[in-house]
């Protein structure tokens, strides 16, 4: 004898519908961007209803947003709140993980412009915020124009050492690991934060 099929509805797992949307979303708007980038894609790739999308994040802006910040937050927990002193070796340690198989995704995400008004200035916020927080490490404070230029050519560097890396092309910086970074990081940092 076989037992009758269970007719229940079954139970949804929001948090885990949650974030098996953020990681096909943002798996997506990095490899594909977010213009290409479709609603039922990452529903798909998810495995649940795109309805559940808007329930969870609204739109698609509101999906784009939350891979950002769940990636500056990913970033954020890896690095912590550290001293300015600590700075390039977590650097140094998010940098060498990526290579010429791409950058992780939430580097990805900082990178790649969407060509999406909004989404770009969701993108450029996270940026600034990123900056302004380097910079709070090197004691900035609002109206210190010098210090915050100085911590965005220091997220600018880091995220060229990204792209040269992913591209593949030069060595020996492709091929560098987190001890050979943290050296020339520490000496950027320093020259351009440390005064």
């Amino acid at each position: 004898m076989t037992a009758a099929p269970d007719t229940r509805p079954r139970r949804r797992d929001a948090a885990k519908t949650r974030r098996l949307l953020l990681e096909a979303a943002r798996d997506r708007f990095a490899r594909d961007g977010y213009n290409t980038t479709t609603l039922r894609d990452i529903a798909d790739e998810a495995g649940v209803n795109v309805a559940l999308i808007a329930r969870y994040f609204e739109s698609k802006e509101g999906l784009f947003e939350a891979c950002l910040t769940a990636a500056v937050d990913e970033l954020r927990h890896e690095a912590g709140d550290v001293a300015l002193d600590r700075v390039p070796q977590i650097i140094a340690a998010q940098v060498a993980t990526v290579g010429p198989h791409g950058p992780t995704g939430q580097l990805m995400l900082l990178l790649r412009s969407s060509g999406d008004e909004r989404a770009d200035e969701i993108r450029r916020g996270v940026l600034r915020t990123s900056a302004e927080r380097l910079a709070a490490a090197a004691g900035w404070r609002p109206g210190d124009d010098e210090t915050l230029l100085r911590a965005q050519m220091v997220l600018a560097a880091s995220l060229g050492i990204v792209l040269l890396r992913v591209s593949g092309a030069l060595e020996p910086l492709m091929s560098a690991g987190e001890e050979d970074l943290s050296g020339p990081l520490g000496e950027l940092v320093g020259a351009l934060l440390g005064r």
